[in-house]
């Protein structure tokens, strides 16, 4: 496929973008000596490491990595934005993006450039991912950390696939340095038994945890575990789900901040609940990127500029409807959104927008952030072993679970109170409405809803009651594929609907 053959031009800056440190000054100065090629390139230890490190660099952002100015890595904003657009939590309200109404609205067609923008980075980060799997094996260098990185490679490549089938289906599994220009697509159940292996074969040399400080935001074997259990949830392996959520659950290495509030602080960056996180700004440890996260300027309502806060834009909100699903009580709402404002005249009253992103103490502007975006956390592990034990018929143990999730709900800062009570005594149909709805109260805006209601069969249920009169459509149990990489390649065709 000509468009993602072509991005292994990328690697001609590998060198470049490790030896540079990640450095947004140093981004900007020009040093030939750095122009690295795949011929003379993947022959010591450090360019191994620079191959991987090049690899997690497209989770974030890419403008100054030759990609023609484009910043929006995997996790930057556009995938996440669409899959709460296309779901009941999120409305767009940024003025000439018709691309995030349209995916609101359920009205996108394959012409929407948000498609290809996802298309094309979850496929540079493989094509990175495929070239450092089939490299790094021939470098002499310490056998442990070659194992290790190659297995970060596999995670890496893994989770990419995991996103593009469960949005697209049947997509090109494209696994070598060289593969055909003009790839077909593989079938739904080959893709995922290739996730599967990739995600397998990474936790078997993916260490539990790495050194402080020198592996922040790397994947572990717990980051692997997690990413599986999802796997086999979306795949309704009700067992193989809960055996991987229970191997996170059983290695000690996670727990939940008491407070919910300090989930989302920059100081509990990488800390116990953290499985999986994308690192923006100073995001420190061994993984360092110069580009800002997107939340403050997206998410905080613009009338915040009268506290000095100077480019808070508002872009995307939740719905009504979301908001109103959480009890007064419930800690999350409080920690989720901002519905006040201290203005110079007072306090004044808008509608909801999410904060839980903004740690305002450290970061009192909300001209940038350099909060993590949360792939997967431990609540999540969570609620997937209590949604898996519940379709297996263990009612009590499902409902332990989810009520562990829970309890932290009711802590309001320094005490239990008397809100968000368990749950006991759930039919299993009944469980699973309030698991579905645990899930869009614990993960507002972390790019899990619409996965949630596709693999539940709620799309056309639950939207209309957050967006009346848009009705999802059949066809919307998958997105549609970017028309240019359609046009480019006979052999993809286009979903059905599109």
């Amino acid at each position: 496929m000509k468009s993602i053959r072509i991005q292994l031009i990328s690697m001609l800056l590998l060198g470049a973008i490790v030896m540079m440190n990640f450095s947004c000054k140093k981004f900007l100065e020009e040093d030939p000596k750095n122009q690295v090629t795949i011929t003379n390139f993947y022959k010591t230890e450090s360019d191994a490491i620079a191959a991987v490190n090049a690899i997690y660099a497209y989770l974030n952002s890419v403008d100054n990595f030759g990609s023609g100015g484009n910043t929006a890595g995997v996790y930057h904003s556009t995938f996440w934005l669409a899959i709460g657009l296309a779901s009941d939590e999120m409305l767009n309200n940024q003025l000439g993006a018709a691309n995030f109404d349209q995916i609101s609205s359920f009205s996108h067609t394959p012409q929407n450039p948000s498609m290809q923008e996802i298309w094309g980075m979850h496929y540079k980060t493989i094509t990175l991912a495929n070239i450092a799997i089939a490299r790094i094996p021939g470098i002499e260098m310490n056998a442990t950390l070659r194992n290790r990185l190659v297995g970060e490679a596999k995670f890496l490549r893994g989770l990419m696939y995991f996103n593009l089938v469960r949005m697209f289906g049947e997509v090109p599994l494209l696994l070598e340095e060289n593969n055909p220009l003009l790839a077909g697509k593989s079938s739904v159940d080959a893709i995922y038994e290739q996730v599967e292996k990739d995600l397998a074969e990474a936790a078997a040399v993916l260490p539990l945890a790495y050194d402080p400080g020198n592996g922040r935001g790397r994947a572990t074997s717990g980051a692997a575990n997690a990413i599986l259990a999802k796997v086999y949830l979306t795949r309704k392996n009700w067992e193989q789900a809960s055996l991987y959520a229970k191997k996170v659950i059983d290695s000690e290495q996670y727990e939940l901040w008491q407070d919910f509030a300090d989930v989302f602080k920059l100081s509990s960056r990488g800390g116990k609940e953290a499985i999986f996180s994308v690192g923006f700004g100073d995001a420190g440890g061994a993984i360092v990127f110069w580009e800002v996260g997107q939340f403050n300027v997206r998410l905080l309502p613009s009338a915040l500029s009268v506290e000095g806060v100077q480019n808070a834009q508002g872009w995307q909100f939740p719905t009504e409807h979301l908001y109103n699903q959480f009890e007064v009580d419930d800690r999350r709402r409080t920690v989720t959104f901002i519905t006040e404002i201290n203005g110079p005249n007072g306090a004044f009253t808008i509608r909801p927008y999410v904060k839980k992103y903004w740690d305002r103490i450290m970061e009192p502007q909300g001209n940038n952030s350099s909060n993590d975006f949360p792939v997967i956390r431990y609540a999540d592990v969570l609620l997937i072993y209590a949604e898996a034990q519940n379709e297996l018929g263990n009612s009590q143990v499902a409902h332990n679970y989810i009520n562990e999730v829970r309890k932290r709900a009711r802590y309001n800062g320094s005490t239990y109170i008397n809100a968000v009570p368990d749950y006991a005594g759930l039919s299993q149909d009944q469980f699973r409405e309030a698991i579905l709805k645990e899930r869009a109260l614990e993960f507002v805006f972390e790019g899990h809803r619409w996965f949630d209601l596709v693999r539940t069969g709620k799309l056309e249920q639950l939207v209309p009651l957050a967006k009346p009169g848009v009705t999802p459509a059949a066809r919307n149990y998958l997105f549609p594929l970017p028309q240019r990489e359609v046009d480019l390649n006979p052999n993809l065709g286009q979903n059905n609907g599109y």
